[in-house]
C-alpha cells in the first residue's frame, strides 16, 4: 500500500512531497517523519491500520528530505552547528507544515510526530494552536540542556560515518545504526531496515539535508517555555530503551505541556518495531477520538 506522491508549494519557495491514504471524508491525521527520515519512514502497513482506523493519513517529506526542497546552501560544519547556526530552524519546518494543511484545505488535524518529527508537530501546536486538534509526541524532546540527549555510544556512531557513497553502504549503514538505536525489547527486522534504506537512497540519495536539519534543532535551542502555551490535548510516548532521545525528553516534554500524558513502552527504542505497532495505533487512536467525539 502506498499513496501517491505529490507535490504541494507551502510557501517560501518550498515544495513539500506528501502522500494520501484512506478515506477523504475522514478526519485528517498528518504523520511527520523524522531526523533525515523521508514519509515512508511511516511504514505502509502502520499507516494503513491508522486509515483502517478512521483516519486520512497525510505522511510527508519534511525540507532537506526525499522529494521536498533541499536548501542550496553547504550545510554548516560541527562548530557552527553547536553554534545554532543554519539557514532554518524548527519554527520554519512548522511553518512548512502549517503551509501543507493549508493547501490540502483542512483548518486542523491531528498531528503526531516521531523524534524530530515531535518537535515539529509541538512546534505546530504552540505557534499555531487553532490549526491542531490533537498533538502526539513520540519519541521526541524540548531541546533542554541534557535531557533527551544520545547515548555516547550513539553519538560515536553519528560523528565517525561518512556518508553513504552506493546504495549497498546506505543499506549497511541503517542496518548498523538500527541495531544500535532499535527496540531491543522487539525483534529486530533488519530486512525491513534495509529495503527503507533502499527505497530512501532511491528517493534522495544526498547527504547534506541530514546535516541541516540537525543545524535546525540546534539553532532552536531549548523550547520549554513555549512548550507550556500549548493548550490542545496532548499525548507523550517514549520507550525505555531509547538510545539516541534519551526517556528524559519523552519525560521533560510531558511536564512542559500542560495536561500532557506520557506513555512509557517497555522495551522500545528509536524506532516503529512491529511488535510494537499495536500499542502505538492504539494510543494514538484512542487520544484522536476522544477529540473527535467530544
Amino acid at each position: 500500500m502506498t499513496g501517491r506522491d505529490t507535490l504541494a508549494d507551502v510557501g517560501r519557495g518550498i515544495e513539500i512531497c506528501y502522500q494520501q491514504i484512506g478515506d477523504p471524508t475522514a478526519p485528517p491525521l498528518l504523520l511527520i517523519a523524522g531526523l533525515g527520515q523521508q514519509l515512508h519512514s511511516w511504514p505502509d502497513g502502520f499507516v494503513a491500520e491508522l486509515a483502517e482506523r478512521g483516519f486520512y493519513v497525510t505522511r510527508f517529506d519534511n525540507r532537506d528530505a526525499g522529494r521536498s526542497t533541499h536548501m542550496n546552501y553547504r550545510p554548516p560544519n560541527p562548530v557552527a552547528m553547536l553554534r545554532g547556526r543554519n539557514g532554518y530552524h524548527l519554527g520554519d519546518m512548522a511553518r512548512d507544515t502549517v503551509g501543507l494543511l493549508d493547501v490540502l484545505g483542512y483548518s486542523d488535524a491531528h498531528l503526531v510526530g516521531i523524534s524530530m518529527g515531535g518537535m515539529i508537530a509541538q512546534t505546530v501546536a504552540a505557534h499555531y494552536p487553532g490549526r491542531v486538534r490533537t498533538l502526539t509526541s513520540i519519541m521526541s524532546t524540548t531541546g533542554a540542556p541534557r535531557l533527551g540527549r544520545p547515548a555516547p555510544s550513539t553519538w560515536r556512531r553519528m560523528l565517525t560515518a561518512r556518508p553513504p557513497r552506493t546504495r549497498a553502504e546506505a543499506m549497511e549503514r541503517a542496518a548498523n545504526m538500527f541495531r544500535h538505536i532499535g527496540s531491543h525489547g522487539f525483534p529486530f527486522d533488519e530486512d525491513m531496515v534495509r529495503e527503507a534504506a533502499g527505497i530512501a537512497w532511491d528517493r534522495d540519495p544526498t547527504a547534506g539535508g541530514i546535516v541541516r536539519q540537525l543545524a535546525g534543532i540546534f539553532a532552536s535551542g531549548d523550547r520549554t517555555a513555549e512548550l507550556a502555551g500549548i493548550d490542545v490535548p496532548t499525548l507523550v510516548i517514549h520507550g525505555d530503551r531509547d538510545l539516541m532521545v534519551h526517556p528524559t525528553g519523552g519525560a521533560a516534554t510531558a511536564r512542559a505541556i500542560p495536561g500532557a500524558r506520557l506513555e512509557t513502552i517497555d522495551g522500545l527504542g528509536h524506532d516503529l518495531p512491529l511488535g510494537a505497532w499495536p500499542r502505538i495505533i492504539d494510543l494514538i487512536t484512542e487520544h484522536a477520538e476522544v477529540k473527535e467525539h467530544a
